[in-house]
Order: structure tokens, then C-alpha cells, then sequence
């Protein structure tokens, strides 16, 4: 396990609001999943895909700054 996954890990158990990120991030992946078994998509189902990918790269990002931010702190010295 390397040290970013770790992190991910203990955040993941330790941090409400990593959880409900990642929780949100699942959800939105589920969404994502839906709109693909589609074969074709209207315009508004197309719009609602972007919107889907842009919040959920939103998303992701929240959650490495919060990796980021853990590793940050626990890099420092005691």
C-alpha cells in the first residue's frame, strides 16, 4: 500500500467529511454508469453527463486536497 493510499485509508475512517466525499464521488460514478448502458442519449441525458463528469472531478479534487492537506500535517515535525 503506498503512502497516498494509506492516507485515502485513515481518512476514509477517521474523517466524516472524506467519507461523504467519496460517498458522493460513488454516487455520481453509479449515475455516470447508468447514462452509459444507455445506446443513445437525448440532449438534455448529454447535459446531464457533463454536468455529472465536472462534478465528480470536483469532487475528486476535494478529496486529494484533503489527502494532501493529512500528508502536509503529518509530515511535520513533532
Amino acid at each position: 500500500m503506498t503512502d497516498i493510499e494509506a492516507t485515502r485509508h485513515q481518512l476514509l475512517e477517521r474523517d466524516a467529511q472524506f467519507r461523504q466525499l467519496s460517498s458522493d464521488h460513488l454516487a455520481l460514478d453509479d449515475q455516470l454508469r447508468s447514462l452509459s448502458r444507455k445506446p443513445h442519449l437525448s440532449d438534455d441525458e448529454q447535459l446531464e453527463e457533463v454536468r455529472i463528469k465536472k462534478e465528480k472531478l470536483r469532487v475528486k479534487d476535494q478529496m486529494e486536497a484533503l489527502v494532501r492537506r493529512h500528508q502536509d500535517i503529518s509530515s511535520l515535525p513533532v
